[in-house]
């Protein structure tokens, strides 16, 4: 029998095979007959009787009564165990008296509640809400963390690592479970218990997106970290900390971040006091997406923030903790047409004042190195400079004073900067300043019109189905499509940028092979600027350089497949006038910094092939088989990041490696050679050496009935666990070869991590020149993509200028003629023709007839000329567009009580307060909300306005003909006097015969006074008795009138109703 005596007053937390600690006095034991006949007994124990060999008893005897040695299967007595202490015994410890029995305590549960009589072990439901009580303090270790973190973090939504699991406490444990649908539960803490949940590591992005994307909640994950402890205690310890919150607007690399639209977190930094906004309308913005690392700024008016919003789209957005309690502040009126989710924080101490920005007087201990300082302010046009506190070199003097715009803008940046450390924390990365986007440069379109041409997203519950991005989207990069989405929501005013983008489409238009062999290169190229990201924030493993090794090569046979074109059309034509278009294309590939050195770098440092490198997963292989559980909680490697490397560092990569490699080699052909000669000596076919976390190496048997006989006969084995069907045992020189293994092995691992990190740090050192071809490559991708959708939709390029004319022939809606291909039906087109001398445009006719479509189109247009597509007509010459409005449709608004015909006047006054001669409006049926009368005087208001201040190129659809009468009439063609400049068309129909009609949807020259609201209605499936009255109605009133109803009024009925009747 096998007798082990443990000193010391601890438990021990694993067990032996046939000893099992009960407490600190007494210990139970089984005893076998088969081992009692074959080695004897103990004169100290009693002798178990001849039934015990069939089944096993338990015998319960004094600590003191056992022996004080541990006689193994060899024979020879082993020295006893050392304390569990490493320093022997407390000198404050008392003395244990072994000999007494404790008294047994009665436990009292006459004063407790309920929940305290619950063993974790049980199966009992727990109480739904279960709180920890006031009066208890926490004593265990990652108690007294989490209470820490909850004190820290009140606003978020705590997740703490344990192990395999993210675990939440007490209160928030009953808010997680409720929000995730998920199972609560409780754990007993100092006494009491506390509401619990949790789920698997691998669940975090699935219930991240849940949180965070659908709740807008704030989460601090609380990661664990290995501690160096002594390897003679055996036990891991962690340090847990809060390494990042996660925010809507600061999404990392999380799968279910979306990588056709950007992610981005906007900071607005307005005055603090309300009643300076008037005086200082300026505001500044800064924005970012922290996945892909793009920066901008901004500076724009306090009434263009609705715009902006509606352009960027923020996820979140931040402000300065001091307006939290202005709720009177003008900046939060530019918020209530969209959900915005608003977050606060402290503005950095280098914003607190802007008057003393010399770089002499920033101080060393700085708030924060990530913050940004305005170091010089320029004008609007040529932008701001923008300058980290680290910055070696400096301007040897600023600027006189800063605009307060400029100092608004650089207020935000710090605001966002400042944001973002705080909340990403570990994960904080390096930020370049900001690139500047001036006003000038960009078509500004506003909100109602971004929503009103369906420009992202349609009408049809914010679906992207049906919106002008979903119809022309022929990307084929991540990248390129949210390049495309933000050209589409800020075009350019550049004449010479339009022009040098549709140049590249029109070269791409005529070299279809070519363009496809771009577009097959294309189809490998990763996103290299949310790799980039990846890396700056500390977040990339082996895949991640692989990646941006491939996607160098890529850009290497972007080159090469080019520069092979060009040779060849040099060939073929050798006097061809076509070789000119290259120009544009050379300028593009002018810009792809050559980065061939790092790809070679990394492609001599990483191999991605597992068949080709050594492999020791022997070492850290698991043996489920055995007795012996291991601590779920120290099972799992941290950090997180570390799972998900895949690869590994070429062996030959650097001289240590090299040698580390090849003596792992050897050791691997010792191990080899050890375990075949143990197969032959023992006669065990079955034996392997393994090793597994806490059992250390130690052999294995797969069938230990047929290969065990001779194993256990040999002192030199030591069995340390059995089941059914297998059995190990520890081996002393196969223990101190696999430690040599492993010692190796961990070696071999920590080289690759330090080359890992070196390569790392060299992509971040070229992480600007990564960017800038990333962009490169996003800006090709959109020009093939305009190329494809010209040839395939038959796109004409426009020609743009100056001179205030849009002249379009046979134009045509994108979206309308995509939705009518569809269903079999053909899209009829119009055309427009505005110059100075005629550019306002009166458009009348029936519903459904085309008005609001022939708006839209003219819209949509000038769109797509502007961000340098080609579009859909015949012919296209279009003035630079500084701003795009529109008044198009309208629903009332319960929420902010707003009723139909207060949003249509809203936007109405925003676009008469804002127009430009250079601005194009569309605008239709101005005043139907209201009577005719006061319909009609608004609509006449809006149009004398737009003709006369405003002087921008409008097309103005209306059901009030009589403005034709009021605008000076002349001839159903034009406007008079101050109203020279408006012309008059039309949309009709035609009748068909029997009672039917059809529509033109053609517009001509002319007036239509009827707006055959009658033959709509009939068309919708109103009652034929119904429509009856409304004609009856309908020619009496063209007869009398509407003012002689009430003196009239039993003939109005005769020859109304009564006729029905």
């Amino acid at each position: 029998m096998a007798i082990t005596r443990l000193a010391g007053h601890q438990t021990c937390n694993k067990s032996l095979p046939n000893v099992f600690l009960t407490n600190r006095l007494y210990l139970t034991r089984r005893s076998y007959a088969s081992e009692q006949s074959s080695r004897g007994g103990s004169q100290n124990l009693p002798q178990t009787s001849s039934s015990a060999s069939k089944k096993s008893t338990r015998t319960k005897v004094k600590y003191s009564d056992l022996p004080g040695i541990y006689v193994p299967p060899s024979g020879v007595p082993s020295a006893p165990l050392k304390s569990w202490f490493a320093d022997g015994r407390p000198e404050e410890q008392a003395p244990i008296d072994i000999a007494a029995k404790p008294a047994r305590k009665r436990r009292s549960i006459k004063n407790k509640p309920l929940s305290d009589t619950i063993d974790d072990d049980e199966s009992q439901t727990p109480p739904k809400a279960p709180k920890v009580s006031k009066a208890s303090k926490p004593t265990t270790f990652l108690s007294r963390q989490i209470l820490s973190n909850l004190k820290r973090f009140p606003h978020c939504l705590l997740l703490t690592r344990v192990g395999q699991f993210y675990e939440s406490y007490f209160d928030q444990a009953v808010e997680i479970s409720h929000l995730l649908n998920i199972k609560l539960t409780s754990k007993k803490w100092n006494g009491d218990r506390v509401a619990m949940c949790g789920f698997p590591i691998l669940h975090i992005d699935k219930h991240l997106k849940t949180l965070v994307q659908q709740e807008k909640r704030f989460v601090a994950l609380c990661e664990e970290f290995p501690v160096q402890t002594s390897p003679k205690l055996n036990v891991k310890e962690f340090e847990r900390r809060i390494a990042r919150i996660v925010t809507p607007g600061t999404l990392i690399d999380e799968s279910f971040l979306n990588p056709l639209e950007n992610n981005y977190l906007l900071a607005i930094s307005p005055v603090t006091e309300p009643a300076d906004c008037a005086t200082l309308p300026e505001v500044g913005l800064a924005w970012i997406d922290v996945s892909t690392g793009e920066f901008f700024s901004k500076q724009c008016k306090l009434e263009n923030v609705p715009d902006e919003l509606a352009r960027l789209a923020p996820r979140e957005i931040v402000l300065e903790d001091s307006l939290c309690k202005k709720a009177n502040h003008p900046i939060f009126s530019a918020f209530t047409e969209g959900s915005f989710l608003i977050s606060y924080t402290t503005p950095p101490d280098l914003a607190a004042d802007h008057t003393d920005l010399a770089p002499n007087s920033v101080e060393p201990a700085s708030p924060s190195p990530h913050l940004a300082t305005l170091e010089s302010l320029h004008t609007a046009d040529k932008g701001i400079v923008l300058l980290q506190l680290n910055d070696s070199q400096h301007l040897s003097a600023p600027p006189a004073e800063p605009t307060p715009a400029a100092i608004r803008e650089s207020t935000a940046v710090n605001l966002l900067t400042k944001y973002l450390q705080d909340n990403l924390l570990e994960h904080m990365p390096r930020l370049d300043a900001p690139l500047h986007e001036s006003a000038h440069d960009r078509m500004q379109i506003d909100l109602h019109t971004i929503q009103g041409l369906e420009i992202r997203e349609s009408g049809l519950e914010g679906s992207s189905k049906g919106s002008l991005l979903s119809v022309i989207k022929r990307t084929t990069t991540s990248g390129g499509a949210r390049l495309l989405a933000r050209w589409l929501c800020s075009p350019s005013t550049s004449t010479t940028e339009i022009n040098s983008r549709q140049s590249l489409v029109t070269f791409f238009r005529s070299r279809l092979h070519f363009r496809m062999d771009i577009i097959n290169i294309l189809n490998e190229v990763d996103d290299v600027g949310r790799l980039c990201q990846r890396f700056l924030l500390g977040r990339a493993d082996f895949g991640d350089l692989a990646a941006i090794r491939t996607t160098i090569n890529f850009w290497a046979s972007l080159k090469n497949i080019c520069a092979q074109e060009m040779a060849t059309e040099q060939i073929e034509s050798p006097g061809n006038h076509r070789f000119g278009e290259w120009n544009s294309m050379d300028a593009l590939l002018h810009r792809l910094t050559n980065l061939d050195e790092l790809s070679e770098r990394i492609s001599t440092a990483i191999v991605l092939d597992s068949n080709s490198g050594i492999e020791a997963n022997d070492i850290s292989e698991a043996n489920e088989d055995l007795d012996i559980q291991d601590d779920p909680q120290t099972m799992t490697p941290v950090p997180e990041k570390e799972d998900s490397r895949k690869g590994f560092i070429n062996p030959q990569f650097s001289e240590k490696l090299a040698n580390l490699n090849d003596i792992l080699q050897k050791l691997e052909i010792e191990k080899e050679k050890m375990e075949s000669d143990l197969r032959l000596k023992y006669d065990a076919p079955s034996l392997t050496l393994r090793s597994a976390s806490g059992q250390g190496m130690f052999i294995h048997l797969s069938r230990s009935k047929r290969d065990k006989k001779k194993l256990d006969l040999d002192p030199e084995f030591y069995s340390i666990g059995e089941s059914l069907s297998t059995k190990s045992y520890i081996y002393r020189d196969w223990s101190q070869l696999g430690a040599s293994i492993a010692e190796t092995s961990i070696t071999i691992t920590q080289a690759e991590k330090e080359v890992f990190e070196q390569l790392s740090l060299e992509v971040i050192e070229h992480a600007r020149e990564l960017r800038q071809n990333a962009q490169v490559i996003d800006e090709l991708d959109v020009a093939i993509s305009f190329a494809v959708l010209a040839d395939e939709m038959k796109f004409v390029r426009p020609e743009l200028s100056e001179d205030g004319c849009y002249n379009i022939i046979n134009g045509r809606h994108p979206s309308v003629e995509m939705g009518l291909f569809s269903s079999g039906r053909q899209f009829t087109p119009n055309s427009v023709s505005m110059d100075p001398s005629s550019n306002l445009h009166i458009i009348t006719g029936p519903n459904m007839a085309g008005k609001s479509t022939l708006l839209r189109q003219t819209a949509v247009i000038a769109i797509l000329a502007q961000v340098g597509s080609c579009v859909p007509a015949d012919y296209a010459h279009i003035s630079i567009v500084d701003k795009l409005f529109s008044r198009i449709g309208a629903k009332d608004d319960l929420f902010r009580d707003r009723s139909t015909f207060m949003v249509e006047m809203l936007e109405t006054a925003d676009i008469l307060r804002r127009a430009t001669e250079k601005s194009l409006v569309i605008m239709d049926e101005v005043g139907r909300g209201t009577t005719v009368k006061d319909g009609l005087a608004i609509a006449f208001a809006a149009l004398h306005h737009l003709a006369t201040i405003n002087k921008s190129r409008c097309l103005f659809a209306t059901h009030f003909h009589e403005l034709a009468e009021m605008v000076g009439n002349n001839n159903n063609t034009c406007g008079s006097g101050s109203f020279h400049n408006v012309r008059f068309y039309c949309s009709d129909v035609e009748d068909a015969g029997d009672g039917h009609f059809t529509y033109s949807y053609r517009v001509r020259p002319g007036i239509n006074r009827d707006s055959h609201g009658l033959k709509v209605a009939r068309l919708a499936g109103i009652p034929s008795s119904a429509m009856d009255v409304a004609a009856n109605t309908l020619s009496w009133l063209r007869e009398n009138g509407s003012s002689n109803i009430q003196d009239n009024y039993n003939n109005f009925l005769q020859s109304t109703v009564n006729p029905i009747l």
